[in-house]
């Protein structure tokens, strides 16, 4: 694992605090919306937030972006080669960061592999935009219907974090976003 403050290709997989993690997230330069086309596997980075660890429990793949700077917000793993877009306006949010807890054990991931079919997005479900966040203007995520904005920061040229802002909540929940496949020709 890194130490905190190293910025060589991985952050670190855990911080101390959030504030700990805003720290080392304010030194990231930024990132641009078509900087961010195409398709990226996610990892979380555990602060304390009620969600550490949930996502990927749930078998959370990462995000896709499109040409036309719309999402894929929440990509999940549906068997080996497989992945299922879900609507996350489907999904009750302060049900979910309530019952936290719960969405890290075995069950919780049984039955959501029974849900992602009441759950799947029919068409990508936010939008890619510059967007001012803690004194620096880089690429956010705006959901259409859930009051969410993930904001991404460069660590390399294959490699982002995302801070996910959920209106309402002082709590920030990070992770990593590492570029799978290289955007298409012309994007």
């Amino acid at each position: 694992m890194n130490e905190v403050g190293d910025l060589s290709s991985q952050p670190p997989v855990v911080f101390r605090s959030q504030n700990e993690a805003l720290r080392f997230f304010d030194e990231l330069q930024p990132v641009m919306p078509d900087e961010m086309i195409g398709l990226w596997q996610g990892h979380g980075i555990a602060t304390g937030h009620p969600l550490d660890g949930v996502l990927e429990n749930l078998g959370w793949y990462g995000k896709r972006f499109h040409p036309d700077l719309r999402a894929d917000a929440l990509l999940f793993q549906a068997g080996p080669r497989r992945l299922v877009a879900i609507d996350p306006a489907r999904i009750p949010l302060e049900l979910a960061l309530r019952l936290s807890r719960f969405g890290r054990t075995r069950i919780a991931r049984n039955w959501f592999t029974y849900l992602q079919k009441v759950l799947r997005a029919s068409a990508p479900v936010a939008s890619l935009q510059p967007l001012s966040f803690r004194g620096k203007t880089s690429t956010a995520m705006i959901y259409d219907r859930q009051p969410i904005i993930d904001h991404f920061r460069r660590i390399d040229d294959g490699a982002v974090i995302g801070a996910m802002v959920v209106e309402g909540d002082e709590h920030v929940f990070f992770f990593l976003l590492q570029q799978t496949s290289p955007p298409p020709a012309g994007a």
